[in-house]
């Protein structure tokens, strides 16, 4: 064992020939770019093709984070501002990562023939079981926005068995109504296709502001070229059906529905927390988030999303610091598991991450 534990020093000790240090430096910085980057997949479904990106161990026994985007972004500009985000590096960490880009909404995606026939929301939720299989998840967390959001509730409703709990930012479980069908005519007639999309995305005032953000996501739009791709997901997304939610029997696990104050879907996001299934919702309403609070209130729902995660029975030594300073109402929230994960938890203003009294199950409404 003496002779072993030598032998070490001095390898230890042995000089790096020239330009040897130069090289490990660079495959270290090519091992952290291809982590940033992710796994890029390209995935045959019997509805047609996915490009999925994945970030950390595919082999891993806890839930995947499986995210879906909005119309007019793609997984990496929708999700890179959360999970890049210091504080989210915590659960990034323990999870496998997995963004999927709508059919011809990645970066660099081909433009599509005139008069294709692009899916619907519905197919469009019919082809991540494929996902699961192709990289052998069990379960999944889900985190969507937007149109994304409602491709997730359509899985999750669908697949009961391989969700474990869903976050939806901005949902919109309604169809558009004749009016709204009246209205949208108009807006085509009168603001071009970036502008639509920009009064989704974005509160009234964030656009009356034009702010950097909105600045940014106008030009990303304008000059993306597969443009024509966007403007057939934008039409799939208005020509969604109502999502029929039963507080009783629609959602089989944990529900997180956030929204921004000033969000153009505040209203939607409302009612469709009405229509939830108490015991097993959770409400957020982030106080001056915009539209996209995932871009401009990274940290606020960081710390939500731990607590979600908590709720679930995952990561039980992490402290809720941010949010239990900032916190002027109480948070209560009660998930209930199938087999030997339960827990029932309150977290006020002076509660402490990691030592939390139960409370009676109810709807978690905040404004943070």
């Amino acid at each position: 064992m003496t002779t072993e534990m030598q032998e070490i020093a001095i390898t230890e000790e042995k000089p790096l020939l020239p330009g040897q240090n130069d090289a490990a430096k660079e495959v270290e910085l090519a091992a952290r770019i291809l982590l940033d980057q992710g796994q890029k997949h390209v995935i045959e479904t019997p509805q047609g093709v996915l490009h999925v990106t994945v970030h950390g161990s595919t082999n891993t026994r806890r839930p995947a984070i499986l995210t879906f985007h909005d119309v007019g972004l793609e997984s990496k500009s929708c999700f890179s501002s959360l999970f890049q985000f210091e504080e989210m590096q915590e659960i990034v960490k323990n999870f496998t990562l997995v963004h999927i880009d709508a059919p011809g909404q990645e970066l660099g995606a081909a433009t599509y023939p005139a008069g294709y026939q692009y899916p619907s929301m519905e197919t469009i939720a019919d082809m991540i079981p494929a996902v699961l299989q192709f990289f052998n998840f069990r379960t999944v967390i889900g985190v969507g926005v937007g149109a994304g959001a409602y491709i997730l509730s359509k899985f999750t409703i669908a697949n009961p068995e391989s969700v474990e709990g869903v976050v939806l930012v901005n949902i919109d479980p309604n169809a558009k109504g004749w009016m709204d069908w009246a209205a949208q005519k108009l807006t085509m007639l009168t603001s071009s296709l970036t502008e639509q999309i920009l009064s989704h995305l974005f509160s009234q005032e964030e656009m009356s502001a034009n702010t950097e953000l909105v600045q940014s996501h106008r030009e990303l739009i304008t000059k993306a070229p597969n443009l024509s791709n966007i403007e057939l997901f934008w039409k799939a997304y208005n020509g969604r059906r109502d999502l029929v939610i039963d507080r009783n029997n629609t959602f089989k696990c944990p529900v997180m529905l956030v929204v921004g104050d000033q969000a153009p879907y505040e209203e939607a996001a409302v009612d469709c927390n009405s229509k939830m299934d108490p015991t097993a919702t959770s409400f957020l309403k982030m106080a001056d988030a915009g539209g996209l609070p995932q871009l401009t209130q990274p940290a606020k729902l960081t710390e939500a999303f731990k607590y979600f995660i908590q709720g679930m029975g995952y990561m039980a030594s992490s402290c809720m610091t941010r949010l239990s300073r900032s916190r002027t109402t109480s948070l209560s929230s009660s998930y209930s598991m199938e087999g030997s994960r339960s827990r029932s938890r309150t977290l006020s203003q002076g509660s402490v991450g990691g030592h939390l009294p139960p409370s009676p199950p109810k709807t978690m409404e905040v404004s943070c």
